[in-house]
């Protein structure tokens, strides 16, 4: 690391993460309460909501893991940026409403599994505790995604050892996350949200124009390798199957399920706001994914080196640091960061609510106060964030690789249940806890055992759509008082 070259970027990185912690700071103050903690108190407009659901959605895998795909196979990593760009769309537009409304309604549920708790009157606490279980597991592993994303950053930009530099992009995001809770991150991810966008534009740009412009460039990747604008051929030369296209295309379906995003749904102030926030979201989703496919395309003609592997994922990083100087380098990666940041603190704290509320409350302490559960809830974000770290010290890790698992495992889980608990009206508690469970165990088996090669995260869905209509159609009907909550959000306006 060469200290005199590197001096600005770490002024950068330094002013933009005491930034965000002055902003946790600022937020303790104001959260009193597990309503304040989690949701915000349900106050946030459509900016904040928007830009804050699409943050802690993309995270470093935007920036680094579908660059670093489409480095190596071009448009073929198109398939995932127009499954993402149509689930981003049908989750807003058919989900976003009704969750809002029906949390609301539902004894003002904080947590999806507190919602389901209510929405079907479980007094097992069934409906807490599975889902909970699921969260905190496939939670673990998307955080140490974002670890491993921090860790390549500091690694990249200052030769940092691999493990120390995710222990430190690791205490970064704990301390705001620990401090300030659900208001520090949503407005924390409301900069970083900006700052994503206009890096992602800003790199691919920039290289084009350092190249001659966008036709030389284009003329340049043809001249590299034609197959690169062909979405049906893979980096090896084969011809892509319909299978790996309903693979690439079904990262759409597990929106429904992700409950970093759901939780942004619950917290808008009214859902007058939602057609706004699904303009401003899908706008932002649109551009930055095609900016993204176009950083790792650009990156095969504008770098010297070639990035093989895993160094693959870091092409976003050595175009910045080759094409800009230093002070305005370190504002670009700042936004690196804040990717990382945005989703791994969202995840911190659902994962911490999920056990606070779901757990600890529901089964350890039934009476626990306010204050205590959200200190418990810290000292979960603690725990978690070490584990995640622990798991995320192997450098030869695929980030993309690490979030799709992650990303399977609540589409699988939890989409179908939130679309049937949602939309129809004589789903039961015992087919959500079925629906939930196949889902679940489907992403685990199928991962490890699969027959042939489909994205896990489709048979979970279609095994466990299935389980909550069947256990559903055989269970007795809903109580009248559950019927009367389903039809009173179908006539709510909040």
């Amino acid at each position: 690391m060469n200290l005199a070259n590197d001096a600005m970027i770490i002024t950068a990185f330094v002013f933009y993460i005491g930034l965000m912690m002055a902003i946790g700071v600022y937020y303790y103050r104001q959260t009193k309460n597990m309503s304040d903690y989690f949701l915000g108190n349900r106050r946030l407009g459509a900016w904040v909501t928007s830009l804050s659901a699409e943050a802690s959605d993309m995270s470093g895998w935007m920036l680094m893991g579908v660059p670093g795909f489409a480095y190596l196979a071009g448009l073929n990593a198109g398939w995932i940026a127009v499954g993402i760009a149509i689930g981003t769309w049908a989750n807003w537009q058919f989900v976003a409403k009704r969750l809002r409304r029906y949390t609301e309604l539902a004894g003002n549920a904080l947590t999806l599994p507190e919602f389901l708790q209510n929405r079907f009157h479980d007094e097992s606490n069934l409906l807490r505790i599975v889902p909970a279980i699921f969260i905190l597991i496939f939670f673990i592993l998307y955080t140490s995604s974002g670890f491993v994303s921090a860790g390549r950053l500091f690694e990249t930009v200052f030769g940092l050892d691999f493990s120390m530099a995710i222990i430190l992009g690791a205490g970064s995001v704990v301390f705001y996350t620990l401090i300030g809770g659900f208001l520090a991150v949503s407005r924390t991810d409301f900069i970083q949200g900006v700052m994503m966008f206009f890096a992602i534009l800003l790199v691919p740009t920039c290289a084009a124009m350092s190249l001659g412009g966008f036709g030389d460039t284009i003329s340049a990747i043809e001249n590299f390798k034609a197959s690169m604008f062909d979405p049906f051929l893979k980096p090896d030369g084969a011809t892509i199957t319909a299978l790996e296209i309903i693979s690439l295309m079904a990262w759409g379906i597990g929106y429904f399920g992700q409950p970093h995003i759901l939780v942004r749904f619950m917290a808008v102030k009214s859902t007058a706001e939602i057609p706004q926030a699904t303009r401003i979201a899908m706008t932002w989703v649109i551009l930055s994914l095609a900016a993204a496919v176009a950083v790792g395309m650009v990156g095969t003609v504008y770098l010297s080196t070639p990035l093989e592997g895993t160094d693959s994922e870091k092409v976003f990083l050595v175009m910045t640091n080759n094409l800009f100087p230093p002070i305005i380098a370190g504002v670009v990666l700042s936004a690196v960061l804040a990717a990382i940041m945005s989703t791994a603190s969202s995840q911190l704290l659902v994962a911490a609510s999920a056990f606070a509320q779901d757990v600890y409350k529901t089964l350890l302490k039934k009476d626990a106060s306010q204050s205590e559960l959200v200190w418990i809830s810290r000292a979960s974000v603690l725990i978690i964030a070490s584990i995640a770290v622990y798991l995320g010290f192997n450098p030869n890790s695929f980030i993309l690789d690490m979030v799709a698992y992650a990303w399977a495992g609540f589409g699988g889980a939890f989409g179908p249940a939130i679309l049937m608990s949602l939309f129809w009206k004589w789903t039961t508690r015992r087919g959500v806890i079925a629906g939930i469970i196949v889902g679940g165990v489907t992403v685990l088996a199928w991962k490890n055992f699969a027959p042939f090669t489909l994205y896990e995260i489709v048979p979970a869905f279609i095994f466990s759509l299935i389980a909550i209509y069947v256990v559903s159609k055989l269970d007795a009907k809903p109580s009248k008082k559950i019927l009367d909550t389903f039809e009173a959000v179908n006539r709510s306006k909040i």
